[in-house]
């Protein structure tokens, strides 16, 4: 392979991994303390067309990226309200909350259609980014692939070297035992349900002002989706987390670099690569389903109410 299609096919991994990566961490960290929320399609197309709006209307980006994220939160504390307050089905309530997004997100956006706007643009960091080779690839990028790797890294820090992190795992695992030991599971719960609403508005917000600067209906294209099975993928470890983001990247673009070297594959079967992938690593995922259950947080999913402890 050429040296520099190599490049660009590697730069094009990361920003492509990156939206992935976001979400997928925020979910992970909802997760580890026991949420299920399948409504992170739902949240990042919100995030996606507020992060637009609030942009093209106010000529701030950083703005946009701001509005992108509290409407995510939004989004997710209607969730956690439901789920948690209320005790509602995760499972259904989540689904809900996707197939609300996607269609609040669609009405409100409706004259923002094919809109551009001049999104962000990469960073280059002198001298560091004229290293031949690596200097584009790692010090030629946008603030959030900059932003996304900081974030795994503080998260890394807090769940596995922190109180806060083995809080967080201990109302996961075992919120009845958490109770008795003073923990308030439904507070910690709802404060990473609403973390990871942020993450979802934060990666939507990359989607449109970022990697498409603009605004088109269900922009997203299922990354949602692909970002729960990632969780699975990464057996909630996030090192594992990042490595599967940016295979799943290199997978939603590798059609492109198989038409560059004259494959005559219909586009339409290679844009299939992503999903088919995912369905791929969930089948050999559910292969080991002793392997799957040691992973999984025991009480992943499950509803738990004070009053009854």
């Amino acid at each position: 392979m050429d040296i520099i299609l190599l490049q660009q096919f590697l730069i094009a991994t990361l920003k492509t991994g990156t939206p992935l990566l976001l979400i997928a961490l925020g979910e992970l960290i909802s997760e580890k303390s026991g949420v299920l929320n399948l409504g992170q399609e739902g949240m990042m197309l919100m995030g996606a067309m507020a992060g637009f709006a609030g942009a093209y209307y106010t000529g701030s980006l950083f703005f946009g990226v701001s509005l992108a994220i509290f409407s995510g939160m939004m989004m997710a504390l209607i969730f956690g309200l439901l789920s948690l307050v209320l005790n509602t089905n995760q499972v259904a309530t989540g689904l809900a909350l996707t197939i609300f997004g996607t269609g609040l997100s669609a009405f409100l956006g409706t004259s923002l259609v094919g809109t551009t706007i001049d999104g962000f643009q990469d960073i280059h960091i002198p001298l560091l980014s004229d290293i031949p080779f690596f200097g584009p690839l790692l010090f030629s990028q946008d603030v959030f692939i900059y932003l996304s790797l900081l974030l795994v890294g503080v998260s890394w820090w807090v769940i596995n070297k922190t109180t806060i992190g083995l809080t967080l795992r201990a109302v996961g695992e075992n919120p009845h035992s958490a109770t008795a030991l003073g923990f308030n599971v439904l507070k910690v719960r709802m404060m990473t349900t609403l973390f990871g609403g942020a993450m979802a508005g934060l990666a939507g917000s990359y989607m449109s002002l970022v990697y498409t600067p603009m605004w088109m209906e269900n922009m997203t294209a299922g990354r949602g989706w692909i970002a729960l099975a990632l969780v699975v993928f990464a057996s909630w470890r996030i090192g594992y987390l990042v490595l599967g983001a940016y295979l799943f990247g290199a997978a939603s673009i590798l059609h492109l670099l198989m038409q560059g070297f004259g494959f005559d594959i219909s586009p339409n079967l290679l844009a299939m690569t992503p999903y088919l992938a995912t369905i791929v690593v969930m089948v050999i995922i559910s292969s080991d389903a002793l392997k799957q259950k040691l992973a999984t947080p025991a009480s992943l999913g499950k509803p738990f109410d004070p009053k009854l402890h």
